[in-house]
């Protein structure tokens, strides 16, 4: 018999703040004013902002732990549960793939190209799909590994991933390093994504590249071990907080000392960096499940907890909504064609703001915008589970 499924109200707060916070830097009006805390680190180093993707990943491993629970309490639905999440972190893999290439096949389209020449240069991977990919692969972990087996896992695959960045020699360059173009990793994004299938900003590495989803999955891993503790009913609500928080701190130290040799670094998702922001998470959670789970204050929650229940919906849909919208063009004066959203920023946004000012407060209305949207589904109970 299974276990019937526990929820956190903290962990959907925590995992809609974060949602709302990522659609919140990934939507700027203007990409050249972005106040400082909400761009990423320009390499080694780490921002609130360099936060968000791995708070998000942490808080997939918790949500395995409390879903999963009953069914690795069950040996024979570990194949069923095992093909559900591979099913799911396909459909994730897909949407991601889907926003990469959906402008380029518009665009084909429209200039009456082949539609198969959009897939010579699309994005393989991504934040969609890293997400996909970790989530099948620590589902399957947490499933047939026990706690101990998993927390070892950890450990190694930190290690491993440190030794391979900072010893293994590079080919073509001689040596290992940790720049841009030239580390370990970048070098097997060019080799098996080959650079056209590589991040566009840079054309010869990937920030979610094929290396750096190792850690990834670390990353992941932590949430699951901090999941099954809060799962126990053994333990009462004060010592978890007073764990968490304890963990948390541990966590944070040591990938501060770790970073004087192996540099905190969210583009090559170092060691260093899973074990910050895996602490900070630790301890965001423990606050919230402290003050909302425990104290019961529950009134400033909602706005979050909308954000929390339709998490991946939203985000696609943040993700699709600017490729659509700017497909359509305004024709000016001039008789200049400027896409909509562009139009729409210049008329109504930076008359009235300071350059940086503008930026931000349209990434503000376009979180309120799809708070309205999420609002109307959380009080329809309409949760689309991808």
């Amino acid at each position: 018999m299974t276990e019937p499924k526990q929820r956190l109200l903290s962990l959907d707060f925590f995992r809609g703040l974060t949602v709302a916070a990522m659609i919140l830097v990934n939507n700027p009006g203007s990409w050249g004013h972005i106040y400082a805390p909400l761009e990423h680190a320009e390499w080694n180093g780490c921002t609130p902002t360099d936060l968000i993707f791995p708070f998000f990943l942490w808080i997939v491993g918790v949500s395995i732990a409390f879903a999963m629970s009953g069914s690795k309490a069950n040996p024979a639905a570990h194949n069923k549960t095992i093909l559900k999440a591979i099913k799911r972190g396909l459909t994730l893999y897909f949407l991601g793939f889907f926003l990469a290439i959906f402008s380029k096949i518009i665009n084909a389209i429209i200039d009456h190209r082949s539609v198969w020449e959009a897939f010579e240069t699309v994005r393989i991977l991504g934040v969609l799909q890293r997400i996909g990919i970790v989530f099948i692969i620590s589902s399957i972990i947490f499933l047939k590994a026990s706690e101990k087996t998993i927390f070892k896992t950890l450990i190694v695959i930190l290690a491993v991933y440190w030794a391979l960045m900072t010893f293994v020699p590079v080919p073509g360059v001689g040596y290992a390093n940790l720049e841009k173009e030239t580390n370990l990793a970048a070098w097997i994004d060019r080799g098996i994504l080959t650079e056209a299938h590589t991040w566009a900003s840079s054309k010869t590495w990937d920030p979610e590249g094929v290396l750096s989803t190792l850690p990834a999955i670390g990353t992941c891993l932590f949430g699951i071990l901090v999941g099954v503790w809060m799962r126990r009913k053994d333990v009462d609500a004060a010592t978890k907080v007073s764990w968490l928080f304890t963990v948390g701190l541990l966590s944070v130290v040591a990938g501060l000392l770790w970073d004087l040799q192996f540099p905190i670094n969210k583009a090559l998702w170092t060691s260093s960096y899973v074990l910050y922001a895996g602490g900070l998470a630790s301890i965001g959670l423990a606050l919230c499940y402290w003050l909302i789970d425990v104290q019961g204050y529950k009134k400033m929650t909602t706005p979050f907890v909308v954000y929390g229940v339709n998490a991946i919906t939203v985000f696609f849909l943040a993700g699709l909504m600017p490729r659509v919208l700017n497909m359509i063009s305004i024709t000016q004066a001039d008789g200049t064609k400027t896409p909509l959203l562009v139009h729409f920023y210049a008329t109504c946004y930076q008359p009235f703001f300071s350059p940086i000012n503008a930026s931000l407060v349209w990434a503000i209305t376009y979180v309120l915008g799809f708070y309205v949207l999420l609002w109307i589904m959380y009080k329809k109970n309409i949760i689309i589970k991808v």
